[in-house]
């Protein structure tokens, strides 16, 4: 039992060390994102980036840190936990090698049929040859960004396998800060300005994957670039990924049937969902993926040496650390999102009306947090057992929903009206929920219920702080609305933490302590 303690402490720490890596890169980003916001506002250039960034995007999602580095990860930890040494370096060179070539073919098909890709993924620009032209010639100069972050997820992979997280978790920071650098630098010498976009992401993902290499080099393991496709790792790692791309298919099958939908709205849709998004994808970093990304070695440990009591207190534990911050974080984006949206982007082209909208779509987004999260929880630990498959059909399912929930927005005019871009969020969110369902009966179905009975109470209690914490929000905003924004926002941020921990405090809720544990760390 205090085995098991000890490995739940580390689990915990390992994720703060990359919830603080997140925490940089996504500061970053959001820095990136106030410079582009003012910059572009919701126009149609940043329309036409948004979805030119999306398509390389898709496929570095993916073949590469979606499904590479998780499909790496077991492979490689299992050569090197056997002392495998020799063996486990040929598979790295195979992988760079094979990999490589697959990356650098995909890319150059995508430069050549990037105006049919356009139009399948954007059918509403078709009707607009600027806002059309514009998008191909961004796709075209973004291409090879697959490449460098398909490089990049192999790195990861290798690192996560030793047990390193913190630099794969902070290496996107690299992204932003290219992009910050090329638009306060470089905007002048391109035309249309929006180019500069396309060539920051460019040169950061080059940085992205560089940051990743060093600490492999320094390690001194040797990267003999080799094509030996009968090697059995690059065998066992295709039979993994196979399933794992078509989980992740449907994932950005849905993203992209809400892009599809959102061309198909009035112009400024496709920014406003991304902002939504890009705010919602903060703490389900911080939190939800931080926490998925370190349980993954440990449950696939636990699975290999066939331990699933502790598997399932693993799970448990994750479950609990991850609802304990995700829902705070849900009741804090949903009062707090429109002061939030209006203090990092409302300035220059980004106007009051791109706010409100930016702000619907962020509130919807984040009804779905704790289902988010715990989709990555419960995917990991599926990963671990080896049951790919499963995943994957629920996630088929949940994207029915998803679509049949996407034309309903956008073909019933009270519906369209009401709710617009937002709605793609909702829909979103709702088959989120019924994912996040289904894999929870379907775990219990195969492997037993819970051994440690703790994820009910102590979400309970979780539910219950956040509900005060809701209450004070509501009243709080009220009271505070002729206040600047940006001495009301952060005011009503620290004030609303306090809350949810004080009143944890007084539940005694277990969760708190451990934070307190790594905070005192």
């Amino acid at each position: 039992m205090q085995k098991q303690a000890s490995k739940n402490h580390s689990l915990a720490q390992k994720a703060s060390q990359v919830s603080i890596a997140t925490l940089i890169s996504r500061l970053l980003g959001y820095a990136r994102d106030m410079i582009i916001a003012s910059a572009f506002g919701a126009t149609m250039a940043a329309d036409a980036f948004y979805v030119a960034y999306k398509i390389p995007n898709l496929l570095r999602s993916l073949l590469g840190e979606g499904s590479l580095s998780t499909s790496l990860i077991p492979v490689y930890t299992g050569y090197l936990a056997r002392k495998e040494d020799k063996e486990a370096e040929e598979l790295l060179g195979s992988v760079f090698g094979i990999f490589g070539l697959l990356f650098i073919a995909l890319t150059i098909l995508g430069i050549i049929f990037a105006p049919g890709i356009i139009r399948l993924i954007a059918p509403g620009f078709t009707a607009d040859p600027e806002k059309f032209k514009l998008t191909l010639i961004l796709t075209r100069i973004m291409f090879p960004f697959l490449m460098t972050v398909g490089f990049g997820a192999i790195a990861l992979g290798v690192l996560n396998s030793w047990r390193l997280f913190f630099i794969p978790a902070l290496a996107p920071s690299f992204l932003s800060i290219s992009e910050i650098l090329f638009i306060l630098f470089l905007s002048s010498y391109f035309d249309p300005p929006i180019k500069v976009l396309a060539y920051g992401v460019l040169v950061g993902g080059v940085l992205q994957f560089l940051v990743q290499l060093y600490p492999i080099i320094k390690r001194s393991v040797s990267l003999r670039i080799s094509f030996n496709f009968n090697h059995p790792g690059i065998k066992r790692i295709a039979s993994l990924m196979l399933p794992a791309i078509i989980g992740l298919s449907i994932t950005q099958i849905n993203s992209f049937v809400d892009t599809i939908c959102a061309t198909l709205l009035t112009a400024g849709s496709v920014t406003h969902l991304y902002y939504g998004n890009r705010l919602m994808q903060f703490p389900l970093a911080m939190f939800g993926t931080a926490v998925a990304t370190v349980t993954l070695p440990i449950m696939s440990e636990y699975a290999a040496n066939k331990r699933t009591d502790l598997l399932k207190n693993t799970l448990s534990s994750s479950i609990r650390s991850v609802s304990f911050l995700i829902i705070p974080s849900a009741i804090g984006l949903i009062f707090l999102g429109r002061p939030i949206v209006q203090m990092l982007f409302e300035r220059g082209q980004f106007l009051p009306t791109d706010t409100s909208a930016a702000y619907f779509a962020l509130a919807l987004y984040s009804s779905g947090l704790f289902f988010y999260a715990g989709i990555k929880v419960f995917v990991s630990a599926f990963h671990s057992l080896q049951d790919t498959k499963t995943p994957v059909k629920i996630a088929c399912f949940a994207m029915l929903i998803n679509m049949t929930l996407n034309i309903l927005v956008i073909t019933v005019p009270v519906l369209r009206e009401k709710f617009s871009s937002a709605g793609l969020a909702g829909a979103t969110s709702a088959a989120a929920g019924v994912n996040l369902l289904l894999l929870i009966f379907t775990f219990i179905k195969k492997q037993g219920k819970f051994s440690d009975g703790k994820i009910l109470p102590s979400i309970s209690k979780h539910i219950f702080s956040a509900g005060i914490l809701a209450i004070f929000l509501y009243r709080a905003n009220i009271f505070t609305s002729d206040f600047s924004v940006y001495l009301r926002t952060p005011i009503l941020i620290f004030s609303g933490a306090l809350i949810y921990f004080g009143v944890a405090f007084l539940l005694r809720t277990p969760e708190l302590s451990l934070i307190g544990k790594l905070l005192r760390r």
